[in-house]
């Protein structure tokens, strides 16, 4: 799994931001203990983050050894064991928080992807994730969701044209507004928000890439369907929960969007202990 070139980054203002000028409390112990460490999870969970963890740690000290004993996007059990970790007491304490504020994170939006991708299984629709992220994260939870088993949308503004209804309103309408994107030459595919059949229909003769389905009911995704034949990508979105996503898939479409892969997500539950 290709990590994000911004991981880095990430991790130095996460760092930055919690250490300041130097950890205090850190400060209590003495400088030349070493202690072994372990994190566990308190939950089950799909597991994912550890190469920010590790390079929080590093950042902090590289005297601080990691040996981790499940795999990106491995299922976790109660109390299971994700790493081990040996160094400074001073480091592994400065880094703790930090370290697993990545993994929580990450690991919920893994997790959460997961039940998606699995509630779709076989039907031939993937679950694609949005750009409702959390700030400065957008790489490392699109990085997560493909842990999960999903598959990312565009990564912002730059690598995809996404016509929504402010757009098309402020554009005169949808044709025009496919006509200016393809006018742009860019590389990048050209997508139109559409909210009833007749968008669809006005949509499929502009000729855009991709359909973006918001809050169709069944029976009008069914009908999407039908008349698109083929001719764009279908995505199907708008407030969608787990227990709707296998009907949703099973009318045909092509793709189901939720923006709570990134945005709804609650922490798993993990802890760091010294031993």
């Amino acid at each position: 799994m290709q990590l994000p070139a911004d991981l880095e980054r990430q991790v130095d203002a996460a760092v930055t931001e919690d250490l300041g000028n130097g950890d205090l409390t850190a400060q209590l112990i003495p400088e030349s203990r070493r202690v072994r460490a372990h994190i566990l999870s308190r939950e089950e969970a799909v597991f994912c983050g550890a190469p920010w963890a590790e390079a929080v740690f590093r950042r902090i000290s590289a005297d601080v050894e990691c040996r981790w004993l499940v795999g990106e996007g491995e299922a976790v059990a109660v109390d299971g064991r994700l790493c081990e970790l040996e160094g400074p007491a001073r480091a592994i304490l400065t880094g703790e928080r930090t370290a697993l504020n990545f993994l929580q994170t990450l690991s919920a939006t893994a997790t959460r992807t997961r039940e998606c991708a699995e509630a779709v299984a076989g039907t031939g629709a993937r679950i694609l994730d949005t750009r409702k992220t959390l700030p400065g994260l957008r790489t490392a939870q699109k990085y997560a969701v493909r842990c999960g088993g999903g598959s990312n949308h565009r990564t912002g503004l730059f690598d995809g044209i996404l016509i929504k209804e402010n757009h098309i309103a402020a554009c005169g309408g949808i044709a025009p507004a496919v006509a200016a994107a393809r006018e742009l030459g860019a590389d990048a595919f050209i997508e139109v928000e559409v909210e009833n059949l007749d968008e669809v229909r006005e949509a499929l003769t502009a000729r855009a890439d991709f359909l973006l389905l918001d809050n169709f009911s069944l029976p009008e995704l069914r009908a999407a369907v039908r008349e698109n034949a083929g001719r764009a990508r279908l995505e199907a979105s708008g407030g969608l929960s787990l227990a709707d996503l296998r009907a949703v898939a099973e009318t045909g479409v092509d793709f189901i969007s939720i923006g709570a892969l990134t945005k709804h997500i609650r922490a798993v539950d993990l802890s760091l202990r010294v031993e």
